[in-house]
């Protein structure tokens, strides 16, 4: 039988591990992850129309394996990973929707264009289903990885809530290499 001090001395020593046990855990969860970010689109065809038009941009409607912060890999058609120690400044939809708002400002050719909570009294709102937005592992097409971008885009008049214009864009841009930048170049070429 023990005593009461080498019982006392005992629980000092197994809480002190587990400390030390829960301190690595923490220290793992602070470790920052690499944030990422993509770039709105800046040029365009110097014939592009002027309209006189207010546009509200919706956030777009994803999956919950996009609906994240986490940048998807897509090892096999049927599973979904998280590259580690990588992340989007945003959850991807968010992040679609700023690049399109800013893509369509950066026309200068649009009246007014804003996301839904602003308040706009919008003549159209653009609805965006993002499908898929992920890496996916391609070695029989040449490169590793090939970044997938695959949205549905709906015009939508207001306020009678009539589409007007539907269309599917879906472009698949290959990695250069298996690194993040170069991974993430790949997303903004197949969003742009």
């Amino acid at each position: 039988m023990r005593s009461a001090p080498g019982i006392a001395i005992a629980a000092v020593v197994a809480l002190g591990l587990s400390g030390c046990a829960g301190l690595s855990t923490l220290t793992k969860v602070a470790t920052p992850a690499d944030l990422y970010d993509l770039t709105p689109k800046s040029t365009y065809d110097p014939d592009l129309p002027e309209i006189q038009v207010q546009l509200v941009i919706e956030e777009p409607t994803a999956a919950s394996a996009v609906n994240t912060d986490r940048i998807a890999v897509r090892p096999s058609p049927f599973k979904v990973q998280y590259f580690p120690d990588a992340r989007w400044v945003d959850r991807a939809p968010l992040l679609v929707q700023t690049m399109l708002l800013e893509s369509f400002e950066n026309t200068r050719k649009v009246s007014a264009v804003g996301r839904q909570a602003i308040g706009l009294n919008a003549d159209f709102t653009l609805v965006t289903d993002l499908r898929e937005f992920q890496a996916e592992l391609q070695g029989d097409r040449g490169a590793a990885l090939i970044v997938v971008v695959h949205l549905n885009m709906k015009i939508v008049k207001e306020p009678q809530g009539i589409i007007v214009a539907s269309q599917s864009f879906k472009y698949d841009v290959p990695a250069a290499s298996d690194d993040m930048e170069t991974i993430v170049e790949a997303f903004d070429t197949a969003l742009g």
